[in-house]
Protein backbone atom coordinates (compact mmCIF):
# COMPACT_ATOMS: atom_id res chain seq x y z
CA UNK A 1 0.00 0.00 0.00
CA UNK A 2 2.53 2.12 0.53
CA UNK A 3 4.31 2.02 -2.71
CA UNK A 4 1.08 2.91 -4.79
CA UNK A 5 0.64 6.34 -5.96
CA UNK A 6 -2.25 8.42 -7.87
CA UNK A 7 -5.19 7.06 -8.88
CA UNK A 8 -3.81 2.94 -7.63
CA UNK A 9 -3.10 4.57 -4.11
CA UNK A 10 -6.40 6.60 -3.75
CA UNK A 11 -8.93 3.58 -5.18
CA UNK A 12 -6.95 1.32 -2.69
CA UNK A 13 -7.45 3.50 -0.12
CA UNK A 14 -10.98 4.11 -0.70
CA UNK A 15 -11.66 0.25 -1.21
CA UNK A 16 -9.60 0.03 2.37
CA UNK A 17 -11.98 3.11 3.84
CA UNK A 18 -14.85 1.22 2.84
CA UNK A 19 -13.94 -2.20 4.65
CA UNK A 20 -13.09 -0.56 7.95
CA UNK A 21 -15.82 1.90 8.46
CA UNK A 22 -18.46 -0.92 7.48
CA UNK A 23 -17.19 -4.17 8.75
CA UNK A 24 -14.11 -3.45 10.86
CA UNK A 25 -15.15 -0.59 13.11
CA UNK A 26 -19.06 -1.83 13.23
CA UNK A 27 -17.81 -5.30 14.46
CA UNK A 28 -14.53 -4.34 15.99
CA UNK A 29 -14.09 -0.97 16.85
CA UNK A 30 -14.17 -1.09 20.78
CA UNK A 31 -15.11 2.29 22.98
CA UNK A 32 -12.48 4.65 22.61
CA UNK A 33 -10.15 5.69 26.24
CA UNK A 34 -6.92 6.84 26.75
CA UNK A 35 -5.68 3.06 26.75
CA UNK A 36 -7.06 2.58 23.40
CA UNK A 37 -6.75 5.37 21.38
CA UNK A 38 -8.44 5.62 17.83
CA UNK A 39 -8.40 8.31 15.08
CA UNK A 40 -11.34 9.11 13.56
CA UNK A 41 -9.33 10.07 10.73
CA UNK A 42 -7.04 6.90 10.71
CA UNK A 43 -6.12 7.58 6.94
CA UNK A 44 -3.56 10.34 7.81
CA UNK A 45 -1.65 8.18 9.78
CA UNK A 46 0.33 5.75 7.45
CA UNK A 47 1.46 3.10 10.14
CA UNK A 48 -2.71 3.26 10.42
CA UNK A 49 -3.12 2.46 6.60
CA UNK A 50 0.14 0.09 6.25
CA UNK A 51 -1.51 -1.79 9.06
CA UNK A 52 -5.47 -1.84 8.14
CA UNK A 53 -4.03 -2.04 4.65
CA UNK A 54 -2.56 -5.96 5.73
CA UNK A 55 -5.62 -6.40 7.90
CA UNK A 56 -8.11 -6.64 4.83
CA UNK A 57 -5.86 -8.43 3.04
CA UNK A 58 -5.37 -11.16 5.14
CA UNK A 59 -9.40 -11.28 5.89
CA UNK A 60 -9.97 -11.45 1.84
CA UNK A 61 -7.56 -14.30 1.86
CA UNK A 62 -8.85 -16.05 4.87
CA UNK A 63 -12.14 -15.25 5.12
CA UNK A 64 -13.24 -15.43 1.36
CA UNK A 65 -14.51 -17.95 -1.12
CA UNK A 66 -12.41 -20.77 -1.01
CA UNK A 67 -10.91 -19.88 2.66
CA UNK A 68 -10.67 -22.84 4.57
CA UNK A 69 -13.24 -23.44 7.27
CA UNK A 70 -10.09 -22.39 9.95
CA UNK A 71 -9.83 -19.46 8.22
CA UNK A 72 -12.19 -17.12 10.22
CA UNK A 73 -10.35 -18.32 13.72
CA UNK A 74 -7.50 -17.73 12.12
CA UNK A 75 -7.74 -14.73 11.09
CA UNK A 76 -8.92 -13.36 14.55
CA UNK A 77 -6.54 -14.98 16.54
CA UNK A 78 -3.29 -14.06 14.23
CA UNK A 79 -4.03 -10.95 12.19
CA UNK A 80 -6.69 -8.88 14.08
CA UNK A 81 -6.03 -9.24 17.48
CA UNK A 82 -1.98 -7.74 16.69
CA UNK A 83 -2.85 -5.36 14.79
CA UNK A 84 -5.98 -3.78 16.57
CA UNK A 85 -3.80 -4.26 19.84
CA UNK A 86 -0.73 -1.99 18.12
CA UNK A 87 -2.84 0.09 17.04
CA UNK A 88 -4.67 0.78 19.38
CA UNK A 89 -2.14 1.19 21.97
CA UNK A 90 -1.31 3.93 23.92
CA UNK A 91 2.47 4.53 21.96
CA UNK A 92 0.97 3.94 18.84
CA UNK A 93 0.04 5.68 15.73
CA UNK A 94 -3.00 7.30 17.13
CA UNK A 95 -1.44 8.52 20.57
CA UNK A 96 -2.45 12.10 21.13
CA UNK A 97 -5.73 11.87 19.24
CA UNK A 98 -8.74 12.08 20.77
CA UNK A 99 -12.34 11.71 19.67
CA UNK A 100 -13.07 14.54 17.17
CA UNK A 101 -9.08 15.83 17.39
CA UNK A 102 -6.64 14.01 15.07
CA UNK A 103 -3.01 14.92 16.34
CA UNK A 104 -0.38 14.01 13.44
CA UNK A 105 2.38 12.08 14.47
CA UNK A 106 5.93 13.94 14.49
CA UNK A 107 8.25 11.61 12.69
CA UNK A 108 11.53 10.75 14.91
CA UNK A 109 14.44 12.76 13.33
CA UNK A 110 16.83 11.13 10.92
CA UNK A 111 20.15 12.85 10.33
CA UNK A 112 21.26 11.65 6.75
CA UNK A 113 18.42 10.35 4.49
CA UNK A 114 20.94 7.54 2.93
CA UNK A 115 23.65 6.55 5.61
CA UNK A 116 25.67 4.70 3.14
CA UNK A 117 25.56 7.27 0.03
CA UNK A 118 27.62 10.53 -0.63
CA UNK A 119 28.01 12.51 2.62
CA UNK A 120 26.71 16.63 2.00
CA UNK A 121 29.42 18.97 2.46
CA UNK A 122 30.25 19.71 5.81
CA UNK A 123 31.03 23.82 6.98
CA UNK A 124 34.29 24.76 7.33
CA UNK A 125 35.44 24.75 11.24
CA UNK A 126 34.98 28.38 13.07
CA UNK A 127 37.93 30.77 11.89
CA UNK A 128 38.38 29.11 8.37
CA UNK A 129 37.45 30.80 5.82
CA UNK A 130 34.61 29.22 3.55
Amino acid sequence: MLYLEGHEYADTLRRLTLWTHHVLLPVYGREVTSTAPWCGRWWEHPEAIAQLHGLWLAWGDMTGPGSEAIGPANWHRDCLGPVMASLRDPQGPFAGCKPHAHRPKETPPVDTMDPFGPQPPQPPPPGVPA
